[in-house]
């Protein structure tokens, strides 16, 4: 298999035994929140990517969407236009509607933090049409150093959070085994009109549209390196025509989250995602030799 197919870090094994033999504590996954920005272009919808800097703890040189944690100040009360929290709260199956509201405010606060796009707008039917300029980007530099609460930011612009831009996708939890987890919710959103994506995340080298078939078919030629859940959602947007018609597909889709599973079977270590056998992967007790292999 070609080295960027697939991403398996030579550490897994060792971590997958220590887990089952009882000799490792899972860490609590921390909340996040990561967006599909979608557009069209010639021959159906394109999707927005980043490639994360290989310096990178998590995933370094992987491509990605725009995401990132929740701050537990996205939880404060902001504008709010579109479904209800008490919606939200079922569509994403939190516990309490703060939850729901952190995990939507993370989503659109990331997509500006990212890629200079923002999903909120002076009023609950308009959007933003601009975000470039010093102005803009000053408040942006404040949000990823955490100077300014996100609703802070909206309030002192007047502006209302568009949720009704935002769809629910896939929820997936990063491995028990994994040093660093995510319990992530994956979002889905259109690119407003008038506005443009930039490179605006320290933490990626390089950001591209690029149509789902393409990105797929770039990580089979083992020439993008990905994690499982970001190609998963590529072939799910292969089978739609337009931006608008996969977004009016997300309100169908299941949101149970995805968490791998690791089992020893007599000299293999068997790693799965369910639902997901693209992944499986049957690895040799005695080292990480065939952590990159196929199934």
């Amino acid at each position: 298999m070609p080295k960027a197919k697939g991403w398996y870090p030579a550490e897994w094994p060792e971590r997958i035994r220590a887990l089952a033999n009882g000799e490792l504590t899972p860490v609590d996954p921390r909340r996040a929140a990561t967006v599909l920005l979608l557009r069209d272009g010639p021959g159906g919808p394109a999707v927005h990517m980043l490639r994360r800097r290989a310096s990178m703890a998590f995933a370094g040189g992987a491509y990605a969407y725009p995401g990132g944690s929740v701050d537990p100040r996205d939880e404060r009360p902001v504008g709010w236009a579109g479904p209800s929290l008490a919606d939200w709260t079922r569509r994403l199956g939190t516990a309490d509607e703060a939850s729901a509201q952190a995990l939507v405010c993370a989503a659109v606060r990331e997509t500006f933090e990212e890629a200079g796009v923002l999903l909120a707008g002076p009023s609950a039917e308009t959007v933003v049409a601009d975000t470039t300029g010093d102005d803009w980007e000053a408040d942006r530099a404040a949000l990823v150093a955490r100077e300014l609460p996100f609703a802070d930011f909206l309030a002192r612009r007047g502006l209302v959070l568009r949720s009704d831009l935002l769809h629910g996708w896939a929820r997936w939890i990063t491995p028990e085994f994994e040093s660093r987890r995510f319990d992530t919710w994956f979002f889905a959103a259109a690119l407003p009109q008038g506005q443009r994506t930039r490179n605006a995340s320290t933490e990626a080298d390089r950001t591209v549209w690029i149509r789902p078939e393409d990105a797929a078919a770039g990580y089979d030629r083992g020439e993008l390196l990905m994690m499982p859940p970001t190609i998963t959602m590529l072939r799910e947007l292969q089978a739609y025509g337009s931006a608008a018609e996969a977004l009016a597909s997300a309100g169908e889709r299941d949101l149970t989250p995805v968490l791998a599973r690791a089992e020893l079977r007599g000299g293999e270590i068997v790693l799965s995602w369910p639902g997901h056998d693209e992944f499986t992967k049957h690895i040799p007790t005695g080292g990480a030799g065939a952590v990159g292999g196929d199934s």
